[in-house]
């Protein structure tokens, strides 16, 4: 059963310092990155004409792709028989492919999953923050350009105040997601680079340790919690905010 004894189980376990580590130092490099390439994706189709809604289209077609699956498709590129190693072989950069995600090489292994991880979930903030700037209303902008204010100046006097409710649900459901990350993980790292979430797997299926698996899976719950208060309080909306 459930009780105090599973927290001190898996506080005691040795991997638990790695997984923790690992799975925040992830969500640190990946959702930065992600939120600045969705606002400057988001502001690039935002202003488009012709050819808005194709962009749209291609740039949200990850979206589509299972976690697992993205995982897989990043895999085909860095393994062995890989299109990396085979480009690396062909440039003549390396005399024959090599084993690239492999302990000796955890750098790498840490990059391919916050690539994949940037590829595959940039997109889900991107869609919100498209529909926060069609409601900003564009008689701001035009008053702007009355003024003579430079279109960088827009962005951060109009565009960033008036969508940070956008910007609290877009970062609010990345970072919950990357605490929660798993299959991409497991396919490109394996045991390698162990996170909360997989090692949740394995007290559940694995060791068959359902009071240990509820227990890590309410350590994820109190980090997302934590980390959604804390972008509650910095991205707070003032009252009588009607964007």
């Amino acid at each position: 059963g459930f009780s105090l004894d599973n927290f001190r189980d898996i506080f005691g376990y040795w991997k638990f310092n790695t997984t923790l580590t690992n799975t925040l130092l992830l969500a640190a490099a990946v959702v930065p990155v992600q939120l600045a390439m969705a606002l400057l994706m988001a502001t690039m189709v935002s202003r488009m004409g012709k050819g808005r809604d194709l962009v749209l289209y291609i740039w949200t077609i990850p979206l589509g792709i299972s976690d697992l699956a993205a995982g897989i498709i990043w895999l085909a590129i860095f393994e062995q028989s890989g299109f990396l190693n085979s480009m690396m072989v062909g440039i003549g950069a390396l005399d024959r492919p090599a084993n690239l995600l492999t302990y000796q090489n955890a750098g790498l292994v840490f990059l391919a999953i916050a690539l994949a991880e940037i590829w595959r979930a940039t997109a889900i903030m991107l869609v919100i923050l498209v529909a926060g700037i069609g409601l900003i209303p564009k008689e701001y902008y035009e008053a702007a350009d009355v003024f003579g204010a430079s279109k960088w100046k827009q962005f951060w006097r109009i565009t960033l105040p008036l969508l940070r409710p956008s910007l609290q649900t877009a970062l609010i459901l990345r970072v919950i997601m990357a605490f929660e990350v798993f299959a991409v993980v497991a396919a490109l790292g394996g045991t390698l680079f162990p996170v909360l979430m997989g090692e949740t797997y394995a007290y559940q299926f694995d060791l068959l340790n359902s009071g240990a698996a509820a227990a890590m899976a309410l350590v994820i719950l109190g980090i997302s919690i934590a980390a959604t208060l804390i972008i509650l309080r910095a991205l707070r909306v003032p009252k009588g905010a009607t964007i």
